[in-house]
């Protein structure tokens, strides 16, 4: 059964117009849901919409509000949210190309797969997907989906597009309020570079089925347990590795944990050029961080 369509209009290209629809690129998958339940009675806990002084109203009597002072609002009903007339409703307007790494992906925020609306629309569609691969590059534009306004960041992908929305500049907060309370200081090179060496020894390739939810596999287990009436499963947490002070003896002592398990690195069981011995350098001003900065 094909998918449903989450989204229908245009990307236009200038004066190239391509019917396309949307489709979403993720899903919760098997991830479990609970319901609120009364536990004296087993029964689910309802919700319902009250006004104080009134009681339980109606989803007809309900509209949106907008609070600019303190308990005073301006109301807006669906029909007058329906009158705003934005062209990214509808239409899709490539406005810049651009190098996929000048998007930093903290900008990034929902995936979707474009498909071509119709037989109609599958040859200007092929056109742009062809174009946009050969010129390596994203499509910038905007689009309206559920009300809200997004940037909308356009790759090619397989026979098809992806459209990623992107968060608004005010949306991302600025790294300098966090990261300004770490020193600037250079690292010492010994220890850069036994943790290089163990970076080197766990590097592999990307496999998403890799990596399993057990939150979730613990919590089915012990749904399945309660419903057979078993008792609770225990879970399989590793233990703890012992603490250790020093930083140096904590990375040299992941650099022999990593040889003995075989690491998940290159399998083509060369080593690593070996790199020059370097004396351990100390803490550096900043003014020496900044100048060594801008002479890169």
């Amino acid at each position: 059964m094909a998918p449903r369509a989450y989204w229908r209009g245009t990307i236009r290209l200038s004066l190239v117009s391509v019917p396309v629809s949307l489709f979403p690129a993720t899903s919760s998958g098997r991830r479990l849901s609970f319901h609120m339940i009364h536990e004296p009675t087993g029964e689910r806990v309802r919700y319902q919409r009250v006004v104080p002084d009134v009681g339980p109203v109606e989803n007809d009597e309900i509209v949106k509000g907008y609070e600019y002072e303190r308990g005073q609002y301006v109301t807006l009903t669906d029909e007058e949210m329906d009158q705003i007339k934005v062209e990214s409703k509808h239409t899709i307007n490539l406005l810049r190309f651009v190098d996929p790494h000048e998007i930093d992906p903290i900008y990034f925020d929902r995936p979707y797969f474009v498909a071509p609306d119709s037989e109609m629309a599958q040859e200007p569609f092929i056109v742009l997907r062809d174009a946009l691969k050969e010129a390596r590059k994203t499509a910038l534009g905007q689009v309206t989906l559920s009300g809200k306004e997004h940037v909308a960041a356009i790759r090619p992908c397989g026979r098809g597009l992806i459209l990623e929305t992107l968060r608004y500049a005010e949306e991302v907060r600025k790294a300098k309020t966090v990261f300004d309370e770490i020193p600037d200081m250079q690292a010492d090179a010994e220890q850069v570079e036994l943790a290089r060496l163990l970076i080197d020894k766990k590097t592999g390739t990307f496999d998403p089925h890799e990596f399993k939810d057990h939150q979730q596999e613990v919590l089915r287990q012990l749904i399945e347990a309660k419903l057979q009436s078993r008792p609770a499963p225990v879970g399989d947490e590793k233990r703890e590795p012992a603490k250790v002070v020093n930083l140096m003896d904590a990375l040299r002592r992941s650099v022999d944990e990593a040889e003995r398990e075989g690491g998940g690195g290159d399998k083509s069981g060369k080593k690593p050029a070996a790199k020059p011995a370097s004396k351990p350098a100390g803490p550096r001003s900043k003014s020496a961080g900044s100048r060594s900065r801008k002479s890169a």
